[in-house]
Parts: structure tokens; sequence; C-alpha cells
């Protein structure tokens, strides 16, 4: 009886050691492989793959255009295969008529204070977005998480507009990159997390939804384009910065863009009424000068030739 027992504790600790030699030597998990960027950031030579996948933030949806898991949101504009550096664009095919009107709406936690305070300003420029639908002109809104949460009823207007789309400025305008204007830099590891939560935040609202996303300051290098390859977007810069933030007329807003403007040009405005306080007054000037030189606005997707 006793040599038997000891034959089976002998065989069970046998089979338990090739058990662990198993897992030891086992093949190692797979991991998606970051492929090269489909076009380098203008400037800065071939990109390189950096950083690793990282899983979308806590608690998204999962529902297509709704903020949900990029591979989820595969037919939305701007959506690329999750995993590829973000391609970089600046305008789009340099034919046709059509240019596209993006508008930011920046909101950082100095600005949200001001909100809060005794006389707070206003970040929401209402004429431009009244003139637009009285007008009945396409536009493409790059919005922060913060502006969005700040501003729900006027973010429900624009997504209830057929002729609006929506896209991603990050959830609080950091900077991706270590010195960029006076923006204070997000940390690499917040950086996925960061975006990924704004188009969470976005996409609750429906409407046009786009996996387009654009840089505060258009401030980008290699390393922020490979921290945003798990998300499967597009990044847009654009080709005519209207220089309107913090422009005290409007007469060199208007001179920027027309001076500059092309067939396939993205056109970079703000409706931060506080911090660009005479965009209104430019852009009914702009449209002018567009519909002179034979151009129509047109939805970012449009313009780039989804």
């Amino acid at each position: 009886m006793l040599a038997k027992n000891s034959r089976l504790l002998l065989t069970a600790a046998t089979l338990a050691l090739a058990a662990i030699v198993a897992l030891l030597v086992g093949p190692a998990p797979h991991r998606a492989p970051v492929r090269a960027v489909l076009k380098a950031p203008a400037g800065n030579g071939p990109a390189t793959a950096g950083g690793t996948a990282v899983p979308p933030a806590p608690g998204q949806s999962g529902q297509p255009g709704n903020g949900g898991r990029p591979g989820e949101d595969s037919g939305l504009p701007g959506a690329t295969p999750p995993g590829t550096l973000p391609p970089v664009v600046d305008h789009g095919p340099r034919t046709g008529r059509k240019v596209a009107l993006t508008f930011d709406a920046d909101m950082t936690d100095t600005m949200r204070r001001q909100l809060r305070g005794p006389h707070p300003p206003s970040y929401a420029n209402l004429a431009i977005v009244e003139l637009l639908e009285r007008e009945r002109v396409p536009a493409t809104f790059f919005l922060t998480g913060k502006w969005v949460e700040d501003y729900p009823e006027l973010t429900r207007r624009l997504a209830a507009n057929p002729r609006f789309e929506l896209a991603n400025h990050t959830y609080g305008h950091a900077a991706f990159t270590p010195r960029c204007y006076h923006l204070t830099p997000l940390p690499r590891r917040e950086m996925t997390r960061d975006v990924a939560r704004t188009f969470e935040v976005i996409g609750r609202y429906g409407g046009r939804q786009t996996r387009y996303f654009r840089f505060p300051g258009l401030c980008h290098d290699r390393t922020a384009l490979a921290e945003l390859a798990p998300l499967g977007l597009t990044v847009v810069d654009g080709d005519v910065v209207s220089g309107d933030p913090f422009a005290t007329a409007w007469q060199p807003i208007v001179r920027a863009v027309l001076s500059q403007v092309r067939p396939g040009s993205v056109i970079i405005l703000h409706v931060t009424e506080a911090n660009a306080a005479m965009t209104d007054e430019a852009l009914p000037r702009i449209l002018a000068g567009l519909a002179e030189r034979g151009l129509e606005p047109a939805p970012l997707s449009e313009v780039l030739g989804r």
C-alpha cells in the first residue's frame, strides 16, 4: 500500500512538472505590429514605429460612430487600420472646386476656470454657427472633450446639422510634444487614452462622426503618432492657417485665408469666441472671396476624397 501511494505521488509530481515546462517554453502571445506610416508628417522625414498598442479607455461603448473601439468605426471618414501609424494630411486633391472650412473648439483647464469665474467669457461663437446654418455652408468641427462637456447643447446642435462633421481635437488641448507654444505637455503614457476618451465623449452625440484628429497647435512628432496608432485615425493638419486666435481685426484673417487657399485646401479657423473674437466678422468675407475664386466649401471627408 505504501509503495502504491509513493508511485501515485511520483506520477502527480511528474505531470505537474511537465505542465510548468510547457508553459515556460510555449509560444509567446501574439501582438499586432505597428506598421509604417502611410504618409510621413511634412518636414519630419519617414516616421518610425515607436509605440505599443494600448486598449481603449474604460467605459467605451463599442458602438459604431459612438466612440466605440476603432475596429468597429472602420466605416467612418478618416478611419485607418488600427495598429498603423496615422497618415498626416494637409489638403485634398488639387482638382475641382472644393475646400474644407474647419473650426477648432479649444478648451484648456485655464479656460474652464475662466468660465466658472465672476465674469465668464464665451468660448462658443454662436454667430459663426448661425451664419453657417443660415447660408447652408458645410463645415467640420474639431472638438475638445472639455468643450463638448461645457457646451452640450451647442454640440447637440452641431451634430443635428447634416452639413456638419464632428472630429477630435483632444480632451483638454494639451501639447503632444515637449514644446508647443504655451500649452501644457501631456505625458506620453496618457496620449492614447486622452484621444480615445474624446472620441467617446463626442460620439455620444451622433451626427456625422469621423475618425479625423487634429493636434493642438499642429504639434506632433513620431512619438505622438506612434501612441495614436491603436486608434485607427487620420491626422489632419491643414494648409491654410488663418491666424484668427487673438487677432484684433478681421482683415488679416481674410487676407491670410484668401492668399493661401487653393482647390483641396483645408482652412483652419476657431469657434472659440473669447480668444478668436474676429472670426465671425471675417467669415462672411471669406465665403464671398471663395465664391469669387470659384471655390465651394464642402465637408472635410469630401475634400480629402474619402
